[in-house]
């Protein structure tokens, strides 16, 4: 098959790295495979040379951005417009909120016979206010009457997209998110040397956080919550893996709680030094406002590291109560803190929910296994539109 997939940018990031082992397992399958990004980069970090060493095409569009600009973003539709007409994929498959727009509306305005969207979180959520709230959502059902099916990373998207009218459930489907699960090996790694490079304890606790310094991630709820369980839990030890803009913010405030000893920041680590970081960890905290499908919660289980998380969207697909972690209703601070000082305090448990978290991704979670149901997806999608061309060309025949 000929495929096309289209995102917004190659920032490090959970959908970026799905679609990026999408063009690869195709590419490896024999498909020709075609990918077409946005130039930004971020504070994040880039995976543009990644892409371009994957032996498909990738195509920069210099008028794909992020931001909402109308002259642009024509600009835009009209550059996927010339390259889809030129490489003409037989499916377009489009990622994030800006490619996923412009990118289904080119599609459609150059008679693409399949279109697919998925939704790795939806483009509106409770972050956001009203109105933008109301325009995303008109968008995304007026991009959906066009579009062959949506995948969503998570049974939670598909439920939400489907109570906000996006389109009917039949329409959609969920495919969980790809990870390189070869990597996420606990074996792979010296554990206590990890902890030693941290200065931590033989009996302090570490709890883990992996997640950009931004707003959204959680940190406002996250802080207070750390401050609570330390003063009935004095071995507790935090690691933050990341960077980001309100990283100067957050340092103040641990200083002003006196948890700035408590805290590693490592800042931004490259994507394949992540399962190195949760090695050491003994638990792993994640508390975003919003999500999709929490890929580090999967990391984490896959390192046999159990999960506390948000009570939100895809959450409860991989942190089951009592099963691989724990949910905390959101914003709860006070459950929060509980729950850390809970797991921190019993080591047999965390062993428990470890095993059984790193059981279940590795069956779910694998990235052959994501890369297998979109390839059987594509050939669902493409198969009735040949049987009608046969149909068509035998009757011209007759």
């Amino acid at each position: 098959m000929n495929i096309c997939h289209i995102i917004t940018r190659l920032i490090i990031g959970g959908a970026q790295e799905n679609t990026l082992l999408t063009c690869q397992g195709l590419h490896e399958r024999g498909h020709r495979v075609t990918l077409i990004t946005g130039p930004e980069a971020g504070p994040e970090g880039s995976l543009l040379a990644e892409a371009r060493s994957g032996g498909y095409q990738v195509e920069v569009i210099a008028s794909l951005r992020r931001a909402v600009r109308p002259f642009t973003d024509l600009r835009a539709r009209r550059d996927l417009c010339r390259i889809l007409t030129a490489i003409r994929p037989t499916i377009v498959h489009t990622h994030s909120s800006k490619a996923g727009v412009l990118g289904r509306i080119a599609a459609r305005d150059v008679g693409i016979p399949a279109i697919v969207h998925t939704i790795h979180g939806l483009s509106f959520n409770r972050t956001q206010s009203a109105p933008v709230r109301f325009l995303y959502r008109g968008l995304e059902r007026y991009c959906a009457r066009f579009t062959d099916c949506l995948v969503s990373v998570a049974d939670a998207m598909s439920a939400q997209a489907v109570a906000a009218g996006i389109a009917e459930p039949d329409k959609f489907t969920t495919i969980y998110s790809g990870m390189r699960t070869e990597l996420f090996s606990p074996e792979r790694f010296d554990r206590q040397a990890i902890r030693r490079s941290w200065g931590v304890g033989e009996d302090e606790v570490v709890i883990g956080t992996v997640a950009r310094l931004f707003r959204n991630k959680g940190y406002e709820q996250l802080i207070p919550a750390m401050a609570a369980a330390v003063r009935q839990d004095p071995r507790l030890r935090f690691v933050w893996v990341g960077g980001g803009a309100q990283r100067d913010e957050y340092v103040r405030q641990l200083d002003t709680l006196g948890l700035l000893p408590r805290v590693v920041l490592t800042g931004l680590v490259p994507p394949e030094q992540v399962p190195q970081m949760l090695a050491g960890m003994d638990l792993l905290v994640h508390a975003s406002q919003w999500e999709g499908l929490p890929r580090v919660a999967v990391q984490a289980l896959l390192m046999g590291v159990p999960v506390i998380s948000f009570d939100i969207d895809g959450a409860p697909e991989v942190v089951i109560p009592d099963q691989t972690g724990m949910l905390v209703p959101l914003n709860d601070v006070t459950g929060l803190a509980k729950a850390m000082v809970t797991l921190a305090g019993d080591p047999a448990l965390r062993a428990r929910f470890g095993r059984a978290g790193r059981e279940l991704c590795l069956r779910r979670f694998d990235w052959h296994v994501m890369v297998e149901q979109l390839e059987r997806l594509y050939s669902n999608l493409v198969r009735p539109q040949e049987h009608a061309q046969d149909s068509t060309r035998m009757s011209r025949s007759e």
